[in-house]
C-alpha cells in the first residue's frame, strides 16, 4: 500500500493506514485467511529533514494485538530492498553478497572444467 502525506498529518495517515490494514484482515479471516504479521514491514519516506520531523506516534502501526514498527529498509515482492530516502544501497549489497558467493562457488569446481567452460560460467 502507499499513502502519500504532509508530516502535519502524519497521525491521521497513520489511523489510516490502521484502519486500512484491519479491514484487508478482516476480509482475509472472512475468505480463511490470515495475514502474516511476522512478515508485514512498513516505512516512512521522505527527505532527512522530513523524517526527523514525524512525531513518535507515528512511527509504529498498532494492528489488534500486533505493533509494527517502522522499518529501516523493507523488500518489495521478495526482491529488492528500499530505504526511506529510495536509495537502493541495501539492494546493492544484497546482489553483490549472491554474485560474490556465486564466485567463490565456481572457483571450487574450476578445477575439474576447461578454461572455455570456466569462462562460459563465469
Amino acid at each position: 500500500m502507499y499513502l502519500s502525506c504532509r508530516t502535519d498529518d502524519a497521525n491521521l495517515s497513520v489511523a489510516a493506514l490502521e484502519q486500512c490494514v484491519t479491514a484487508i484482515s478482516h476480509w482475509m479471516s472472512a475468505n480463511c485467511l490470515k495475514p502474516n504479521m511476522d512478515k508485514t514491514e512498513w516505512l516512512w519516506t521522505g527527505t532527512r529533514s522530513n523524517l526527523d520531523r514525524l512525531p513518535k506516534s507515528a512511527l509504529r502501526l498498532i494492528l489488534g494485538n500486533d505493533t509494527i514498527d517502522v522499518s529501516d529498509a523493507v523488500r518489495v515482492l521478495g526482491v529488492l530492498y528500499v530505504s526511506p530516502d529510495l536509495c537502493l544501497v541495501e539492494h546493492v549489497t544484497a546482489v553483490s553478497a549472491k554474485c560474490f558467493f556465486q564466485l567463490r562457488q565456481l572457483r571450487r569446481v574450476r578445477r575439474s572444467l576447461d578454461e572455455v567452460s570456466v569462462a562460459t560460467l563465469v
